[in-house]
């Protein structure tokens, strides 16, 4: 058994002084304030004074890291999982982006194989395809020869059982509606994204099923007083999730600010997008067929389109509080409580007796001091 005394717990979204927490194995056993979750005497014990302990970070859209791109290498999950502690990162949705349909399937025989023996680090829960049913007049950093129409004969095999737990697509393409309905029966989570649809033609693909919007005003057209678009219905349609990357540079803090009082601090999901360059030095990277040159603050292809980012969740989260002026506790739920209601992670995203025991310890300004994986200690910066 493991038990951390902190000088703060966040608890769905609010903050508790003076707390603990104890775990036995993979598994919270108990949290709350300290006077009412005693040590066990047989429990290994953790001082963790002055810090914040909050629930791990769960990122569902991220393409690689450490020099590794899944898409060019899906066996490479492993190798980049094992580093996203350093991140505050405890589970993820690895990202797979448009490549051709066998691919997509190496990757599901990747995770399927489950964990190496001896692995510690971040979780991959399932696989987000963003691809290859996306717009080409909106592709990207995707490779328009490997976009296909959508088609529920190519993606039979698809589900959250395989493997599959989101996909973005361009709800405006002709057979979207039918693949999105055919997807959600089986479980998996549809996301709007690469897309020129009109509003009209969002609000028809949320009723259909559409319940998330991938990297909000990226590869959508933007917000028109005549022409609203996707972004206008992702921002007023009160069940829908968005995500959003703030790097500052995907898109500006007034738009993210905007953004949040639309969707904060409940609909508001924030992901890096991360791709191979992340915590790596300047220089070119694989982002699946594309060369992406990076350099101290983002990485682009050579025409300057933007190609992911370098953005590492832990400055994800300071970052929303800089940009939009929520608080610490609500900016942390759009990293973790809010992802995990979204990719339906029932075991994961809060501080909650039976739940997993993922979890950070941060300053007081968000700033990682140490993160834990399946209750045991997988980075420490103290």
């Amino acid at each position: 058994m493991l038990y951390i005394r902190c000088s703060t717990l966040i608890l769905n979204n609010r903050l508790v002084q003076d707390g603990a927490i104890l775990m036995d194995g993979q598994k919270i056993v108990a949290v709350g304030p300290r006077a009412i979750v005693p040590a066990p005497a047989a429990a290994r014990q953790v001082d963790a004074h002055g810090l914040i302990a909050a629930p791990g970070y769960i990122d569902w859209q991220l393409n690689g890291g450490f020099g590794e791109d899944f898409t060019e290498n899906p066996e490479s999950l492993w190798k980049t999982a094992a580093r996203l502690p350093e991140h505050g990162v405890t589970s993820f949705l690895p990202t797979i982006i448009t490549a051709p349909l066998e691919v997509y399937k190496t990757a599901r025989q990747v995770l399927a194989r489950g964990m190496p023996a001896g692995f510690q680090g971040a979780q991959p829960l399932g696989y987000h395809f963003e691809g290859p049913y996306l717009n080409p007049a909106k592709k990207g950093a995707h490779n328009p020869l490997h976009l296909r129409a959508p088609s529920k004969t190519e993606t039979a095999d698809w589900s959250r059982k395989n493997g599959v737990w989101l996909v973005t697509l361009a709800p405006e393409l002709p057979g979207a509606n039918e693949l999105v309905r055919a997807l959600r029966k089986k479980g998996i989570v549809v996301s709007a994204g690469h897309s020129l649809a009109t509003y009209q033609q969002a609000i028809e693909a949320i009723q259909a099923g559409v319940n998330c919007a991938t990297h909000l005003f990226n590869a959508m057209p933007p917000l028109d007083h005549r022409a609203p678009g996707l972004v206008a219905a992702c921002l007023l349609d009160k069940q829908l999730t968005v995500g959003l990357i703030p790097d500052g540079i995907h898109a500006d803090p007034a738009m993210l600010a905007l953004a949040w009082k639309h969707t904060g601090p409940k609909r508001m999901t924030i992901v890096t997008d991360a791709m191979a360059a992340l915590a790596m030095p300047a220089g070119s990277y694989l982002l699946g067929d594309y060369e992406v040159i990076v350099n101290e603050n983002s990485a682009r292809l050579q025409n300057g389109t933007l190609a992911g980012s370098i953005l590492q969740m832990d400055q994800a989260v300071r970052n929303l509080v800089k940009f939009t002026g929520c608080s610490l506790p609500q900016a942390v739920t759009t990293a973790t409580g809010n992802v995990a209601r979204l990719i339906r992670a029932r075991t994961r995203g809060r501080l909650t007796p039976g739940l997993t025991a993922d979890l950070v310890l941060l300053d007081a300004h968000g700033n990682l001091a140490a993160t834990y994986v399946r209750g045991e200690l997988a980075f420490s910066a103290i």
